[in-house]
């Protein structure tokens, strides 16, 4: 078992950072998926009763920084102003609790960095040099051969300058040995497993000493080094070190606090600075490293990267301005398998919010408390004992699986869990039917328990959306007639105990949580969806393929997964996207599955997976493997087992 909780845990403190996010750009969707996703997790662990600190903020020194000024004929100064402004006015519009918004060009920032670079410096462990390589202007860093992609930038696809110039140096390689041992002895330090992968991967080859200054005869806008007033500091050297600067470091009380329980939420692209400059910098300095690394995929919009060439960077606010926060950070969380890439459509966010919110959520919502107003004039009875017909059980499964979730940091897989919650409890009154039960006078006291179960059951649907929705927890909680503690939320432990919803509380009628979206009807019919016809087997005679050996054989790694989530694919009525429990970790598989099975019934299922696959995207969407089924390409059956198996078994 892997736990990600920091070095003290006993004092239960934790400390999240996002990025601080380069201001060459107003802020977009991937920002906004970032710091929400830091938000959730602080907000879970609050509610875990831990003592958190939240910090995010822009980086404003730069190259690409003067560049983006000139182009609005302003200073750096006047530019890196008036775009932190927008991120720090995003930011609570997003319902994001950060504690603290940190810029680079703060004067207790900028004394950090000194600090810091002269203690390196001192030690002997940045040096002078001449030296010639590739440099991107875009990145603002000079490239080694073997990270080029067919001798281009791979993020700008371009092929970067030859510059010759002298600069000072960090001896990184030096070091090298040790964090290949530290992120080996620590499970979890990256998180997910594949990108620790992918960092000991790029540490087989030598680490070449890094390049921390830039001459100020071609760039003036950033910290001058504190040992040579000709050059400033290299943005990754300065940028990094907020996470410190921001706690007092060295010697603030909440640096001694929080520090050692620190995680840095970052997209994929920045892992290297982050998995690999910054805990060599951090042991140069003689500072214990941060706890761990989270590293999330990218948001593709309409199957395309994001990006300004191409015209599809999603603003938030309009988005949110739209749709409404709430439903737009549910999108965020369930939609993306931390780790993956995704894809943003409005067509499939519509899709969300009307079927999970407006449909799963809002109806069983309002189907209860209006039932509850009906039968029972408003006022809560008092709960009778039919433990037959108790939703405890699956309200304790829900909050035990939404914990182990949210720990994990896989922020779908809670959201799924809650939401399995609810459709068990829309199952629940279609069983049960109060609308037949409030006919018959000798049924009231079981009406009376099961309108009681299912204002708990909402309740605690209330409490554990907190993270993800707040402003909606906090209506529902209100419309139970709940007092919400002074700080918000409820505790994990507070949540556990049942009946909760006080007899004789008047409850109102109900508001509208998520009104439905209509979506405009398009030309042409959609086909929908025929049930496979089960004719009698006909038998099938497959094409013969070339014997292979048992070494062959043996390099496929199958193994057992468990679905615990299945969606279809925007625009195909074929693919599937399900989330796959392979025991160690969970999968995201797009399987061509969707004409034989309707995604519902495949939750709780057992597959066999092709868990060694190499990696493809279909549709915008990366599939991390294959689920194994037999047939034709019209009637396909799913490969099962007879029994129940663990997760993560081999088939052999």
């Amino acid at each position: 078992m892997i736990y990600f909780t920091g070095k003290n845990m006993e004092t239960k403190t934790q400390f999240f950072t996002t990025p601080i996010y380069y201001v060459n750009a107003r802020p977009h969707l991937g920002h906004a998926y970032t710091t929400i996703a830091a938000d959730v997790a602080t907000r879970f662990k609050q509610m875990d009763d831990h003592d958190t600190y939240f910090l995010t903020g822009t980086d404003e020194h730069g190259d690409k920084i003067v560049q983006a000024a000139q182009k609005q004929h302003q200073s750096p100064r006047e530019y890196v102003n008036k775009i932190t402004r927008l991120f720090q006015d995003l930011w609570p519009r997003l319902s994001v609790q950060n504690n603290q918004f940190i810029r680079t060009t703060d004067p207790a920032h900028i004394q950090v960095v000194e600090n810091l670079l002269t203690r390196i410096h001192d030690k002997g462990d940045i040096y002078f040099s001449s030296y010639e390589g590739q440099y991107c202007f875009g990145c603002e860093r000079f490239y080694q051969d073997r990270e080029l992609v067919e001798g281009k930038c791979p993020d700008h696809g371009v092929a970067p300058a030859t510059i010759k110039e002298s600069n000072y140096f960090f001896k990184m390689g030096q070091y090298q040995d040790w964090l290949i041992d530290h992120i080996k002895t620590h499970p979890g330090f990256i998180h997910p497993r594949q990108y620790e992968t992918e960092l000991l991967s790029f540490l087989k080859e030598p680490l070449e000493d890094l390049c921390i200054s830039r001459p100020k005869s071609r760039l003036t806008w950033g910290i001058t080094l504190p040992f040579d007033s000709d050059y400033v500091t290299y943005v990754w050297f300065d940028a990094l070190v907020n996470y410190i600067s921001a706690l007092g470091y060295p010697d603030g009380a909440l640096f001694k606090k929080f520090w050692p329980t620190a995680r840095h939420f970052v997209a994929k692209d920045i892992i290297k600075p982050h998995g690999i400059y910054w805990p060599i910098m951090l042991k140069a300095a003689g500072i214990d490293i941060y706890a761990g690394l989270n590293v999330h995929g990218f948001w593709n919009v309409s199957g395309s990267k994001m990006s300004k060439s191409v015209g599809n960077v999603t603003d938030p606010v309009a988005v949110t301005d739209r749709y409404g926060v709430d439903a737009f950070r549910y999108f965020l969380m369930r939609e993306m398998v931390f780790g993956l890439d995704a894809n943003f459509t409005e067509d499939v966010l519509v899709s969300r919010i009307n079927a999970d919110l407006a449909n799963d959520l809002g109806n069983l919502f309002s189907r209860v408390l209006s039932m509850h107003l009906r039968y029972f004039k408003g006022i809560v009875p008092a709960m009778t004992t039919a433990p037959d017909i108790s939703l405890a059980s699956d309200a304790r499964a829900a909050i035990d699986g939404f914990q182990k979730a949210m720990t994990r940091y896989e922020f779908h897989k809670a959201t799924a869990t809650v939401w399995q919650f609810i459709s068990s409890m829309n199952k629940y009154v279609d069983m049960h039917e109060p609308w037949k039960l409030a006919k018959a006078t000798e049924k009231r006291p079981l009406l009376a328990a099961v309108i009681c179960n299912l204002l708990e059951g909402l309740r605690t649907v209330a409490c554990l959306i907190y993270p993800v929705m707040p402003g909606t927890s906090e209506k529902m909680l209100t419309a139970l007639g709940m007092t919400i503690p002074e700080k918000g939320f409820f505790l994990l432990d507070q949540i556990l105990s049942w009946g909760q919803v006080q007899p004789g509380t008047r409850l109102a009628k109900p508001p509208i949580l998520f009104p439905r979206i209509d979506v405009p009807a398009k030309d042409g019919s959609k086909k929908k969806t025929a049930p496979a016809d089960r004719k009698k087997d006909a038998g099938v005679t497959p094409e013969t393929k070339p014997v292979i050996t048992m070494e062959d054989f043996a390099k496929m790694d199958l193994r057992t997964g468990t679905i615990d989530a299945a969606e279809k694919i925007a625009g195909s009525d074929k693919l599937l996207k399900l989330q796959v429990d392979l025991g160690t970790d969970t999968r995201q598989v797009v399987a061509g599955i969707g004409r034989q099975y309707n995604p519902k019934d495949l939750v709780g299922r057992q597959v066999v997976v092709v868990a060694n696959l190499q990696q493809a995207t279909l549709m915008g969407e990366e599939s991390q493997g294959m689920v194994l089924a037999a047939g034709t390409k019209k009637e396909l059956v799913l490969a099962g087992f007879d029994t129940r198996v663990p997760p993560g078994s081999p088939v052999k």
